[in-house]
């Protein structure tokens, strides 16, 4: 295991209710990391996509920083102004 890793088991260990907040983070930046791997897939930039879907350059830096949780209709907004579908799942 990474030191990292080991530090978030150490710390949900030592405070269970952080296991909550963790799991949420981690929605947050797996969210990040496709709106990311769809951008770059598409070859446009965090200005281009933003135009695609109306909507400022910094709104998608934020999503892809992780450091905001974003909307299902922004999603949505994404995968339409690309051409693809969007898909929630609960597994």
């Amino acid at each position: 295991m990474s030191k990292v890793k080991d530090r978030i088991a150490s710390r949900i260990a030592e405070q269970p209710e952080l296991a909550k907040m963790f799991v949420i983070e981690q929605e947050k930046l797996d969210a990040a990391l496709e709106v990311l791997k769809l951008r770059e897939s598409l070859g446009l930039t965090q200005d281009e996509l933003a135009k695609l879907i109306g909507k400022p350059q910094s709104t998608i830096g934020r999503i892809e920083s992780g450091s905001v949780d974003v909307k299902l209709s922004t999603l949505a907004q994404i995968a339409h102004g690309t051409g693809k579908e969007l898909r929630v799942e609960f597994i």
